[in-house]
């Protein structure tokens, strides 16, 4: 997606990823998209728990081999109400 914003949480472990990624959303209006990217293995189960529960959309992409690891992508479209 051209226009969304990419937050490359690479490196960082549970849970600063989900913390990162709705500090984000926070800042987006409703409807745009963020595109997140993370290598720690938890990150695959906790972005869309966290998504659901907020209601923002979470959308597994194709992973992605980085360097031998292995970077789990994720499409957030930003919800109504709030993060």
């Amino acid at each position: 997606m051209a226009d969304a914003i990419i937050l490359d949480v690479t490196g960082y472990r549970c849970p600063l990823p989900v913390i990162r990624m709705e500090a984000a959303l926070r800042r987006m209006a409703p409807g745009e998209a963020l595109i997140v990217r993370a290598d720690d293995p938890i990150a695959a189960l906790d972005i869309p728990h966290f998504c659901r529960e907020a209601g923002h959309d979470a959308r597994r992409q194709p992973d992605e081999d980085e360097a031998g690891r292995t970077v789990c992508v994720f499409l957030v479209t930003r919800g109504a109400n709030p993060a």
